[in-house]
């Protein structure tokens, strides 16, 4: 049994910019400094993760927990106001919905993950969804995409991945999935990264059902 994995941020959703803009606005409003590597190394990280890296190397004066809270709850309000999907995310998860059973995999915070499925109606075409606050690592590690394996009910090894970070296609590629890249044209994978998947798409329209099946049968 073959099945296909998402990420969310930056796959499906275009609230990478998003994530930026509110993440380098916390920093600064509350006395931290950001570095130019910062988006890069935040791209992947859990809640707890990058929450504790904006609270103990960016310099922000409050706690993880606190910086986790507010940062989200921004984030909350700006999906209020609509959220920013991918072009043909929907006809891409639905499209291959109709084929394999679908999981996510994603470091957003379950919170964020339910309002993007739900105000976008692909809820119902994914048989599970994980954040990486319910594992004990974030991207790069494998945690997150093992547990939506074990989730969706199929191997890893039997599993494409969609990602478009770079810590998120190593994470896919250390739980042993095929992957397909699909990078985001501000936020481009480090070429060493790229160099792990196995197709690189152009977009998500790129993404057919002949290009994933050819994705899982070379994985078998």
């Amino acid at each position: 049994m073959n099945a296909v994995v998402f990420d969310l941020d930056g796959v499906l959703v275009d609230s990478e910019p998003v994530w930026e803009e509110v993440r380098r606005a916390f920093v600064a409003d509350h006395g931290g400094r950001w570095q130019p590597d910062t988006q890069q190394r935040l791209m992947g990280m859990s809640t707890s993760e990058w929450a504790a890296y904006l609270s103990g190397e960016l310099g922000v004066r409050m706690t993880a927990d606190e910086v986790a809270r507010g940062v989200v709850e921004q984030m909350a309000r700006r999906y209020e106001d609509g959220v920013p999907l991918m072009p043909g995310a929907v006809e891409t998860v639905r499209r291959l919905a109709s084929r394999w059973p679908l999981g996510l995999a994603s470091s957003s915070p379950r919170a964020l993950i339910d309002v993007v499925l739900d105000r976008t109606g692909l809820a119902a075409s994914f048989r599970a969804t994980v954040s990486t606050e319910e594992v004990a690592r974030g991207k790069p590690a494998p945690d997150g995409y093992l547990l939506a394996a074990r989730r969706v009910g199929v191997d890893a090894a039997g599993c494409v991945a969609v990602e478009d970070s770079s810590n998120g296609l190593r994470s896919a590629h250390a739980a042993g999935m095929r992957v397909i890249a699909v990078p985001h044209p501000r936020y481009p994978p480090a070429p060493d990264a790229l160099a792990l998947a196995a197709y690189v798409a152009e977009d998500l329209g790129d993404l057919t059902a002949e290009r994933v099946a050819a994705a899982m049968d070379a994985a078998g």
